[in-house]
């Protein structure tokens, strides 16, 4: 028997240095975090992920990796990590951290040894060429940013291979030391009480750089970190970062023995792109393309992460009815295909749209994943440069440094938003832990629902055809039971009219909606009447005693 808690998880992610400050110094740390836990728990998530926490140079916001045993010291400590982890056990939160492998810092000791010493154990640790590679710039992952994946090291006398910036050499994969090094960094932080790693860039860490500078994927080595974890802890899972068209998808799940969870990137772009045409077209033609998942597969759905908004999965006419709706200005935009902002101010800070957004990833199939301080409608800060103005400190109150720190401006690791619309003095924590109808609360009661609907994460699922293009509708069933969401993508009020059974309109009972609704009347086929961005959960006959609570265990 397996334990696949994932499938009716809420994960909430968060940056440790930016989400509470204990010790005055202006970078969040363990401790900070460890004090936090409750305002996480009462939001009724079960799995925390946090971004990486290693010691690192941070040119690349803790993704460049000198040490993968250790705790960044600005941080905390070690022990510090151990007491979080319990106190996070005692409110039932799992933990996913994440696993950026494919690459190290270039101050890693690793390749430290392997620049010196052509002879060292690590020199072939990562990918070399002694000769000027062909087409250096093909590939790049950072347009404007990055000019090249090949650079040259004078003190090596060759050339490294390195998918992202030239401080993050790529790791060679198809070295057998560097998979073992990879297995005991899962098993180091397997025994400190984690649950589970996100795999970051999981296609390019899969990337074979043959001597011919050809490149192959390997997707073998998921199966290699499924069974490692398998034998290690039971129902720890892998959560892959991949934006790959959906007959790659198949790759990384494998038959149920690779990858357990895969973001749902197409889902996200899609999404966006139905919000800005205010149509459901879009996201009802992306989730008919993804592939049947195995048993034990699940994606991970989401609004909003700590890097751009990408769509470069839209075509050029579709990314510029998202950017023209929620970027318009080109400091918005990132990377020629995609938006540095938050969710509030892509929607104008719209409460009716900002609810419909979530309601609509809560109710896909999957597992939805929270940002830090989307749950307060939080803001960006353009004038930080490339992903970071998504990556602002944590506003808690709306007292100096937004509660987050007691150090002077000077020191914080960001500047914190205190004025305007979306500064701290408006938008924080414990204000909206005081007001019933505040932001906060009401996605305290969207976690409740979705997690008493375990045939989101677990069931089958269809589109419900409606006439209305604005309206997006989902039949999710799983043992005997359904429920059915309704969404509307218009600013204008309407009565969807769905292609649905008339015994199954006349069972309809209410879950969640963005108000109060007079009852369906299923005469004549019956409609459901809907807001402008208005939504409802529905579910189908009445709700048998103990249903809501999905099965602790799953046969595989």
């Amino acid at each position: 028997m397996l334990d696949l808690w994932y499938k009716n998880a809420v994960i909430y992610s968060l940056n440790v240095a930016t989400y509470m400050d204990s010790d005055g110094d202006g970078i969040g740390d363990f401790k900070g975090l460890t004090e936090r836990l409750d305002h996480i728990a009462k939001l009724g998530v079960t799995c925390l992920w946090l971004l990486p926490f290693y010691p690192s140079p941070r040119l690349d916001h803790g993704y460049d990796v000198t040490d993968y045993y250790n705790v960044a010291s600005e941080l905390g400590t070690l022990g510090d990590f151990v007491e979080f982890s319990h106190q996070a056990r005692l409110r039932g939160l799992r933990l996913i951290i994440d696993l950026p492998i494919n690459h190290t810092s270039e101050r890693h000791p690793w390749f430290r040894a392997a620049r010196s010493d052509p002879h060292s154990r690590y020199r072939d640790y990562y990918v070399w060429s002694g000769s000027p590679p062909e087409n250096a710039a093909d590939g790049v992952a950072f347009p404007g940013y990055q000019t090249s994946v090949w650079t040259y090291h004078p003190r090596a006398r060759a050339w490294y291979y390195h998918r992202f910036y030239p401080h993050q050499p790529d790791l060679n994969i198809s070295n057998a030391a560097v998979r073992e090094e990879i297995f005991k960094i899962l098993g180091f932080w397997i025994e400190l009480g984690v649950s589970g790693f996100r795999i970051d860039a999981a296609p390019f860490l899969v990337e074979e750089i043959r001597s011919d500078h050809s490149i192959t994927r390997r997707y073998e080595l998921f199966s290699e970190l499924r069974h490692f974890l398998s034998w290690r802890r039971g129902d720890a899972i892998l959560l892959g970062e991949a934006n790959v068209l959906p007959d790659e998808m198949p790759h990384y799940f494998g038959d149920g023995s690779r990858l357990h969870m895969l973001f749902a990137f197409l889902a996200n772009q899609y999404s966006f792109l139905a919000f800005a045409r205010r149509s459901a077209e879009p996201l009802i033609r992306c989730i008919g393309m993804h592939p049947r998942l195995p048993a034990m597969g699940q994606w991970a759905q989401f609004l909003r992460n700590h890097d751009e908004l990408d769509l470069s999965r839209l075509s050029t006419s579709e990314r510029q009815d998202v950017y023209a709706a929620f970027a318009p200005e080109s400091g918005m935009q990132l990377y020629q295909r995609g938006i540095r902002r938050r969710l509030a101010p892509m929607l104008g800070n719209d409460r009716r749209r900002i609810e419909l957004a979530f309601s609509t990833i809560f109710s896909l199939p999957g597992t939805p994943v929270i940002y830090y301080g989307d749950e307060l409608g939080m803001g960006e800060d353009i004038a930080l440069p490339e992903r970071w103005p998504v990556r602002t400190c944590m506003q808690w109150s709306d007292e100096r440094n937004a509660g987050f720190s007691s150090a002077g401006e000077e020191r914080l690791i960001h500047p914190v938003l205190m004025d305007g619309e979306y500064g701290a003095a408006s938008v924080n924590a414990t204000s909206q832990q005081r007001d019933p109808d505040s932001l906060l609360n009401w996605l305290r009661r969207l976690v409740d629902v979705r997690q008493s609907c375990p045939e989101v994460g677990w069931g089958e699922w269809r589109a419900v055809p409606s006439a209305n293009e604005a309206i997006f509708a989902l039949r999710l069933s799983w043992e005997g039971n359904t429920i059915i969401t309704v969404h509307n993508f218009s600013d204008q009020p309407c009565s969807a009219c769905l292609s649905l059974d008339p015994a199954e309109m006349r069972q309809l009972t209410g879950l969640f909606g963005n108000r109060v609704y007079p009852e369906i009347d299923a005469v004549g086929g019956g409609s459901i009447e809907l807001d402008g961005y208005g939504y409802r959960w529905f579910r189908v006959g009445r709700q048998r005693d103990g249903m809501h609570r999905p099965p602790e265990t799953k046969t595989s």
